[in-house]
Formats: structure tokens, sequence, C-alpha cells
């Protein structure tokens, strides 16, 4: 979205809102049900200008754990300086490419940067459950379900020549 804050730097206002749906990244695993809505507002103050934003993401996708289908929404606040190009050298820009949002010819094009703060601030790991117990690792089968019966002790290869004296022994 393109926000006019021609009105923000005459001095006539000194907040403008927004309220749009923007279309996030695509990313592996994941499939988003619709666009990230985004609310927010630019807020003047005395020459200072702040950007504020809220984006709420619906998803789905499967537990890092035991591959369930998982849904849920991520949240994102987003916050950015507002300054008027011009105002800033390109060295500061470079620097602090994360703290500042810049103002060309009167108008603001937020929709890159929100899109990859979206991308890179999504949850790499996604569980169904903090306490999930996963799969296991030899037959695959859910553990949520019960014990499969599988051994969980295994002897290291490297001493099943003792493991199997011992076992002669007793």
């Amino acid at each position: 979205m393109v926000l006019d804050v021609g009105p923000l730097l005459r001095g006539e206002k000194s907040r403008i809102t927004f309220d749009y749906m923007l279309p996030p990244i695509p990313m592996d695993r994941v499939s988003f049900k619709e666009d990230a809505h985004v609310i927010g507002e630019i807020t003047d103050s005395a020459g200072y200008m702040q950007l504020k934003a809220e984006a709420h993401l619906a998803y789905e996708t499967e537990c890092d754990r035991c591959l369930d289908s998982v849904s849920g929404e991520f949240v994102l606040d987003f916050e950015r300086v507002v300054a008027d190009e011009g105002t800033l050298t390109d060295e500061q820009i470079e620097d602090n490419v994360d703290e500042y949002v810049i103002v060309e010819n009167g108008r603001l094009d937020i929709d890159e940067q929100l899109a990859e703060a979206l991308l890179l601030d999504f949850p790499r790991k996604i569980l169904c459950s903090e306490d999930c117990p996963g799969l296991c690792p030899k037959c695959g089968k859910s553990l949520k379900d019960g014990d499969c019966g599988c051994p969980t002790k295994e002897v290291d290869p490297r001493l099943a020549v003792l493991a199997a004296l011992l076992e002669k022994k007793d």
C-alpha cells in the first residue's frame, strides 16, 4: 500500500491510519488461508514521524514433531521511524535499514518491508503442542497415540559382542 503522507509533512494532520490486506511471501510447507490483515498508523509529534503497524496472518502447516495439521495466527508488531527523503545519508539508511522507512515524493510504500518482516519473523518451528512427543524413530508411529512397543534402549554396535557374552552368562 502506498500512503500519501503529504498532509503529515505539511502539518495539516498529526495522524494517518490505514487498514488493508497484504499478500504474504510464499513459504515452504506453510499455506496461508488469506492475505495478512494490516492495521496501523503514522503519527507526527513535532516533526518526529513514527509508523506502527500490526499484521495478522492465518496459516496452516504440519507439526514439526508429529506431522499433524496445525492451524494458527501469527501476529507481527512492526515499528519504524518515518524519514523524508534527503534527511538521511545513504550510510545512515544502510546502517539502520531496520529502523527507517523513507518517504519518496510525499508517498510511503511499506509493503516490501512489511512482507519481508513477516517472512523473517515467522516461526521456524511450529508444534501442535509444547509437549508433543513426535514420532517413533524406528517405526514412525505417532507417540501421541501411545507407546508403539519398539525397544527404547539400543546397544552400541561396538559393544554388541560384550552384550551377547553377558546374555549367555545370565
